[in-house]
């Protein structure tokens, strides 16, 4: 092979790299650009996320109310799980059979529940609303993910909070390989008290099952 050859060879490779820069300085121009990231940068599903998958699907649900005194009341519902906005939230449906105290035979209740995990505080926040109040509940983490439970406190958006204002943590875990989920709330008393209020077992159901609406 000549000199003269071996020349016009490099050359052409370099011709080729060149313009191949440029399409892709052009493709990048073509983008739009997203001048929201400038003070609120975008930020991909992490290690909360993918354990918040395994929640994903139609569930039985047994609700279990422990009152101060008396026994406890049992309520069956459905809840239906979904993660949304490409896989960074899970939203959470809730349907309660009656009758549960102060509700009429045939009368549902119905909540719905968002939570998410921060990529750069590595905590979960979550928000909850019901058919039986006007009340948004707000819960976080206070401690960074362990990778096996959920573990989430009060929070109130009030400046000053009030002294005596209710206080209460849940907890939530996987059991049986994925197919159970078992969430308890308590509330703690000032002198950091636990007392269990609620607890929810979620069991998956079976693909042949009728799904909740």
């Amino acid at each position: 092979m000549g000199f003269k050859m071996i020349r016009n060879i490099i050359l052409a490779l370099g011709l080729a790299l060149v313009s191949g820069q440029a399409l892709l300085s052009q493709d990048a121009a073509k983008r739009p650009a997203d001048p929201q990231s400038t003070f609120e940068p975008r930020s991909d599903p992490g290690a909360g996320q993918k354990f918040l998958e395994a929640f994903a699907g139609d569930w039985a649900v047994t609700k279990t109310f422990y009152p101060r005194t008396g026994d406890p009341v049992k309520t069956p519902g459905t809840c239906r799980q979904t993660m949304i906005h490409a896989g960074r939230f899970l939203k959470s449906e809730f349907v309660f059979q009656s009758p549960q105290p102060g509700q009429k035979q045939g009368e549902e209740t119905t909540g719905l529940g968002i939570i998410g995990w921060d990529a750069g505080s590595k905590k979960f926040t979550s928000f909850w609303t019901d058919s039986r109040s006007t009340r948004i509940s707000i819960r976080q983490s206070e401690e960074p993910f362990d990778g096996k439970q959920i573990v989430l406190v009060s929070r109130s958006l009030d400046e000053a909070p009030s002294a005596d204002a209710r206080k209460s943590k849940t907890i939530t875990r996987l059991e049986d390989d994925g197919r159970k989920i078992v969430h308890r709330q308590y509330t703690v008393a000032l002198s950091g008290e636990e007392r269990l209020v609620m607890e929810l077992v979620l069991t998956i159901k079976p693909k042949s099952e009728p799904t909740a609406p």
